[in-house]
């Protein structure tokens, strides 16, 4: 094979990408017009028997023309949830400005915060600028003060855990949340180009990050983990410095911003590392009923036994299914703590009506933290 013969495949491989993006883009025209006959109609955006239908119709097929099943059904998982997030974006019909929409994440260019809101603001009818602060707390105050409309934080991680810092700043700052994000984690390990594993002494990242990739770092003896306020911080230090024997735990994306090299990918203890993340603003947004929702709140029970369980049976009674409960200390108060609760449906439906007016009468307090669009995206196949 000549030169010039590879040259001829490259772009008829260009051409043919043309025309499959050419075909997802009516594809994505369609589901707008799809949207639109849902709308009126009164059907949930989500139809799973019918996503089944096509992910089989399109497996079988895929199939049948040489490809592996496998990527035809990652493929059209990550089409059908694109196609669900442009119809929730769509179904609340914002306005169409030309004023940017200012959304603020923690951390910088590359981090998985900056990652998160990327992938969430994707299907935006306005255009977006994402803007970077050093902490949650920064993030919060630049929405309470106006300086963003949005922001984009890490609520939970499925190895790690919750981010309890989060759970805090909600609790005391009147902010509500109106949508979450997904996001799959994939942390490697970075260093400037000559470093190798064995010449490693010291690893920089965010403490979840370390957290998550405990055992990887476990079988590095003699390195000492170093922690950084956000994973891509980490990663911009170790290549600003360039010290020897130093390394960060970061996304790919973090390494190619700053000019790392990846040592290993896939350190993270397991294997499916997913992190949940909430949008947050001034005030909430309204959520059509159509789409599958988030209910999230927080309440104080009294100090007396059988308090949560009785709050728990509310949900229950009422038909509420709960997805989330995480507990912390209520601050100035000794042996006293706030819950922290998701749960599934809509605020306007009969069966939240009433556990929420049940659990005004069972707690100290309650609060809803937001209503909200549930994340289009489904966990990887």
């Amino acid at each position: 094979m000549t030169v010039r013969d590879l040259a001829d495949l490259r772009r008829s491989l260009d051409d043919i990408d043309k025309v499959i993006l050419s075909a997802l883009g009516e594809r994505a025209r369609l589901a707008r017009d799809i949207t639109a006959a849902k709308s009126g109609a009164e059907q949930p955006l989500r139809d799973e028997a019918r996503e089944q239908a096509i992910l089989a119709h399109r497996t079988e097929f895929g199939e049948r023309v040489g490809l592996d099943p496998v990527l035809v059904r990652r493929l059209y998982r990550a089409i059908l949830d694109d196609s669900v997030r442009r119809q929730q974006e769509w179904l609340n019909d914002p306005p169409v400005t030309e004023a940017p929409l200012v959304v603020g994440y923690q951390g910088t260019e590359g981090a998985y915060g900056f990652q998160a809101a990327r992938q969430h603001f994707g299907v935006s009818r306005r255009p977006v600028t994402l803007k970077a602060y050093r902490s949650f707390r920064e993030v919060l105050e630049a929405v309470q003060n106006g300086d963003v409309e949005r922001a984009v934080l890490p609520i939970e991680n499925s190895t790690a855990g919750s981010v309890h810092d989060v759970y805090d700043l909600l609790f005391r700052l009147s902010l509500s949340i109106v949508g979450e994000e997904v996001l799959v984690i994939e942390h490697c390990l970075l260093a400037p180009a000559g470093v190798g594993l064995a010449d490693l002494t010291h690893v920089h990242s965010h403490p979840q990050a370390l957290a998550q990739c405990s055992e990887f770092l476990a079988e590095l003896p003699g390195v000492d983990p170093e922690v950084a306020p956000n994973t891509a911080l980490a990663a911009e230090r170790v290549a600003r410095e360039a010290r020897p024997g130093h390394a960060a735990i970061a996304s790919e994306e973090a390494g190619v911003r700053f000019g790392l090299h990846v040592l290993k990918r896939q350190i993270a203890n397991q294997p499916m590392n997913l992190t949940r993340f909430v949008v947050i603003a001034s005030a909430p947004d309204a959520c059509d009923p159509l789409v599958d929702a988030k209910v999230s709140l927080v309440f104080g029970t009294r100090h007396e036994r059988g308090a949560l369980v009785r709050c728990l049976n509310i949900l229950a009674d009422e038909g509420v299914n709960l997805c989330k409960l995480e507990s912390r200390p209520r601050a100035g108060v000794a042996w006293e703590y706030v819950f922290y609760a998701d749960v599934e449906g809509h605020l306007s439906t009969p069966a939240m009506q009433g556990a929420l007016t049940r659990l005004s009468g069972a707690t100290q307090f309650v609060r809803v933290l937001g209503c909200y669009p549930a994340c289009a995206a489904k966990p990887p196949l």
